[in-house]
């Protein structure tokens, strides 16, 4: 797909969490397209301890109303920076950036598994499932209830499950916990979020059988596969993960453990 270099403007910042927010961003020009599970680079200006890109997911693209949304959690000085991002300030980006997730098109049943700010390729992925005639099943997990983010912009495209470390929210446990996995038989699972769970959560595929992708949170600078440091071990050898992932099919990765 073709690449962009373009110069965004902030339509809103909305705090959905004390360490999260949504930015949505538009353009005098229609947006171009975008898959579920590709990301951009963003530029980080202000920030005098920020020198590169930073990678962001696209969590959401709204056509209609030409915004992108990003779901940024604010952790270090760069992503703080975006946090602090006023309506009307400018936001530069390069997209959409690595491969996305398959779209089934087809009645196979899907899980998409996320956890933390991994949850957030996941809206825009099952918003395009549903557009495909395929309703998505969502297993969400956190810390706590109050770490739960977007649920009803979820519950939109699918049924939600959510599981709790603490109990707070739906089910006690981990996402490969819930109950739903021992109840129903799925054909597609897709998943993001810390490598722990999406490792435990190919565990569970392989083992039933199942089909399953996982967009990798390696670390990236450059966006294009020039920099190296987001490598990753795959049965092909070493591969960027910016730009032959963040998308993986499972066969492909070195997860046997």
């Amino acid at each position: 797909m073709k690449k962009y270099i373009l110069d965004l403007t902030v339509k809103s910042v909305e705090q959905v969490h004390e360490r999260y927010v949504l930015v949505k961003l538009t353009s005098k020009e229609t947006l171009p397209q975008m898959l579920p599970g590709q990301f951009v680079e963003v530029r980080v200006d202000g920030s005098a301890t920020t020198f590169l890109r930073r990678p962001i997911s696209i969590h959401f693209v709204d056509y209609q109303q030409n915004e992108l949304w990003l779901l940024v959690a604010c952790i270090g000085d760069g992503t703080k920076a975006i946090g602090a991002l006023k309506s009307g300030d400018v936001l530069n980006c390069v997209l959409p950036l690595g491969h996305g997730f398959t779209i089934a098109s087809d009645n196979r049943k899907c899980l998409l598994v996320g956890g933390g700010v991994g949850v957030a390729p996941l809206l825009y992925l099952g918003a395009e499932l549903k557009r495909q005639g395929v309703e998505p099943t969502f297993l969400l997990g956190a810390r706590t209830g109050k770490d739960l983010l977007m649920l009803d912009e979820f519950r939109k495209y699918g049924r939600v499950m959510v599981t709790t470390e603490d109990g707070s929210e739906g089910e006690k446990g981990f996402v490969t916990n819930h109950s739903v996995l021992e109840q129903e038989q799925f054909d597609f699972i897709q998943t993001c979020g810390p490598t722990p769970m999406m490792k435990a959560v190919a565990r569970v595929a392989r083992q039933k059988g199942i089909d399953c992708e996982a967009s990798l949170e390696n670390l990236m600078a450059c966006g294009l596969g020039a920099c190296l440091c987001c490598v990753e071990k795959t049965t092909e050898g070493n591969l960027c993960v910016c730009k032959e992932g963040p998308v993986f099919n499972i066969k492909r990765l070195l997860w046997q453990d």
